[in-house]
């Protein structure tokens, strides 16, 4: 007021609407561009005193300081949410963000939510429950995208080449999520000729089978206990690797089970949603591949029928073979024995000990 006091207008004035400015430029006195609005900023209240408003208004990202609250309750005239909804949804279970955000967002949303909190308007200390800073995507030269340095590349151009679904399954590929990645244009290429694969292998009917001949239990079911973890502890390239490696097998392998290439299309739609769907629909017949169940692995069905067994020999490695799992000491030796790189490195010296470490390895001690 023209006293120098503050006043606050009533609830019934609200919302306050700012007015229209010609332009944006700070007033002479480097007051906002708000200063420069004489018939808003010059206030006569009803009983004839004056006033002039104040100038400073919240910057441009307090709105997303809160909007995690909106989101749950967008329509509600009364309040920021109902108290019920926010009781259910909040805290976030994850945040995904990046670092450059973490001053001028994360640290105020954090402040202006335990405010919220102590006043009451809002059930939990915490605005969110974990927190996860993905990296940057760097230029092929290794330097932060600009469009001074001239190496932005527009994700546009990239659906249009090579697909949105390739453009995903790279940027979770080319590296760990947290991590500076430079760009490449090679390794777009390569994934999209992998999606094409894919395509191509589980849409031959020839190929698949609603008969288990149990070529593809182990790698099926290590892929989905992998991928699984990983996709929780965000390593996103490493699920992916996983999933390279499930598609190399079920090539070589007579036929796929088809309960099998849907549980890996239902992995891979995590990746390659546009795709996963298509091929959802093609090997099931339904549509949703969203509200499907996550396919779940047999521990029983990771256990090798055969193991690699590790020869030495005074400590260096001569031999490598494939015996069936759990064999007794003496049948391992028997299979040692019979190795041609044992035989010729043992020739002319007598075995002094023999050391077997079930289902790993066997070292010989000669003289």
């Amino acid at each position: 007021m023209s006293d120098g006091t503050m006043r606050t207008i009533d609830i019934d004035e609200l919302p306050l609407e700012l007015p229209e400015v010609e332009n944006y430029k700070p007033a002479k006195d480097g007051r906002s561009p708000l200063a420069n609005a004489g018939d808003w900023l010059n206030v006569t209240f009803a009983d004839g005193t004056t006033g002039t408003r104040e100038t400073n208004t919240m910057p441009q990202w307090a709105g997303s300081c809160w909007y995690y609250l909106r989101f749950l309750d967008p329509k509600n005239p009364d309040a920021l949410a109902d108290m019920d909804i926010m009781k259910h949804w909040l805290p976030v279970d994850l945040y995904v963000g990046g670092a450059e955000h973490a001053v001028l967002h994360l640290l105020y949303a954090r402040f202006w939510h335990k405010v919220l909190y102590d006043i009451g308007a809002v059930p939990t200390k915490e605005p969110f429950e974990k927190l996860f800073h993905q990296g940057m995507i760097l230029g092929e030269n290794n330097e932060k995208m600009s469009k001074s340095r001239g190496n932005v590349v527009n994700p546009d151009d990239i659906v249009l080449s090579h697909g949105a679904d390739a453009l995903r399954v790279y940027e979770m590929f080319i590296g760990p999520l947290e991590g500076a990645i430079g760009w490449s244009t090679r390794g777009l290429d390569g994934i999209r000729k992998w999606l094409d694969r894919v395509w191509r292998l589980l849409e031959d009917e020839d190929k698949l089978s609603d008969v288990n001949d149990g070529s593809l239990d182990f790698v099926f079911n290590a892929t989905v206990k992998k991928v699984s973890h990983d996709i929780e502890t965000f390593g996103m390239n490493t699920a992916l690797s996983q999933l390279m490696i499930f598609v190399n097998e079920a090539y070589k392998a007579p036929s796929i089970y088809r309960p099998y290439a849907l549980g890996f299309v239902k992995m891979l739609n995590v990746f390659a949603p546009h795709m996963g769907e298509e091929l959802y629909e093609k090997l099931s017949g339904e549509t949703g591949i969203s509200y499907s169940d996550w396919p779940e692995f047999d521990p029983s069905k990771l256990v090798l029928d055969n193991v690699q067994i590790v020869v030495q020999i005074n400590g260096k490695l001569r031999a490598k073979f494939e015996a069936e799992r759990d064999l007794s000491d003496e049948d391992v030796l028997k299979l040692v024995y019979e190795q041609e790189s044992i035989q010729r490195h043992i020739e002319g010296m007598n075995v002094v000990k023999e050391i077997v470490i079930k289902n790993k390895i066997v070292n010989l001690v000669v003289k």
